[in-house]
């Protein structure tokens, strides 16, 4: 890479710190607190993931949607999961509808799935069938009906919701999909300091508009200056070593993961941890990854690809702190 590249490189990294601070800055407007989740939601949406966030009701999930809606200026849609919800309640269907003539044809409704930012609000609550509606479109940001598939503008966002404590009646996700959301985020209940400023904002004052920072095409170009940022060997290396210390049988895993842990992240993963640190490394406007931008959302990325063994279950072993020992063990060069 010549000086002249680098220099335009190191201009577009100042470019884009300067841009992800607006952001979230502007949404700080709006959302109190939760400085990890939104930095999780907008690293995910620049990158092309999905987000699965975990909490009670009440804690602004919604809102942090419709204000990076505003934002960014892109079009939102919200879905509420229910036991009877069915596939084509979400992607659409094909209905008889009469022509000029008279005579009848199928014409394609296309569903709430066709937005650029989708709420799945509780989405274990709808069955199997249903869930497996958001697979295709999570990985592939299509929608296949009767044959015939029909493609969803870019950038296309899901942020999923799921409460973790109200269990009865859901129905869990299985690995397969959990494998699709790029971060699962736990979303903390507020503090006393910011419960006060909730109430200050949403009932005591008036309602705050928030400025578009962003748009659909500007995103797009963000994710072509990602691929730009440089990714060393060893980062790579590391990246790929740590997702096999989540495996129990690997030589990289420590005591904690091979005593509770009965299968670890797939390669999802490996890429998951890169992209968010491409992102990570832009917003520090920084032009290359470096091993701490890796370690930065190793939970978000690895927590949720990583399962349980029966005696980890029985002792209520958090996973959470198996990845935190796997981050802190795992030496940053190869032997």
């Amino acid at each position: 890479m010549t000086d002249e590249n680098i220099a335009v490189l190191q201009a577009e990294a100042n470019e884009f710190s300067n841009t992800f601070k607006a952001v979230r800055e502007e949404i700080g407007k709006v959302i109190v607190g939760q400085e990890r989740v939104v930095e999780a939601a907008l690293t995910a949406i620049i990158c092309g993931g999905n987000v699965l966030l975990e909490g009670v009701p009440g804690l602004g999930k919604t809102e942090l949607i419709k204000a990076m809606s505003q934002v960014l200026d892109l079009e939102f849609r919200r879905i509420q999961f229910t036991p009877d919800l069915m596939p084509a309640d979400i992607i659409g269907t094909n209905m008889m509808q009469p022509d000029e003539k008279g005579r009848y044809q199928f014409e394609f409704r296309k569903g709430p799935i066709f937005t650029q930012l989708l709420l799945a609000d509780e989405i274990n609550r709808a069955t199997p069938k249903t869930q497996s509606a958001l697979l295709e479109t999570m990985q592939e940001g299509t929608v296949t009906t009767a044959g015939t598939i029909h493609s969803l503008e870019q950038p296309f966002f899901v942020m999923a919701t799921q409460n973790p404590l109200e269990q009865e009646g859901t129905y869990p996700l299985p690995e397969a999909q959990l494998d699709r959301f790029l971060f699962k985020v736990d979303v903390p209940f507020v503090s006393l300091a910011e419960l006060n400023d909730i109430v200050n904002r949403t009932i005591l004052r008036q309602k705050i508009d928030v400025n578009k920072i962003l748009s659909g095409p500007q995103i797009m170009h963000l994710r072509t200056v990602l691929n730009k940022v440089v990714v060393a060997d060893p980062m790579r290396d590391f990246a790929c070593r740590l997702v096999l210390a989540t495996h129990p049988e690997t030589e990289f895993s420590p005591e904690g993961v091979k005593k509770f842990i009965r299968w670890g992240a797939s390669p999802r993963a490996a890429q998951a941890l890169i992209r968010a640190a491409r992102v990570r490394a832009l917003s520090a406007g920084r032009v290359h990854v470096s091993f701490d931008d890796i370690k930065y959302f190793a939970d978000e990325v690895l927590k949720h690809r990583t399962l349980l063994n029966y005696d980890g279950q029985a002792e209520n072993v958090s996973v959470g702190d198996l990845i935190d020992e796997c981050v802190s063990v795992l030496p940053e060069q190869a032997a």
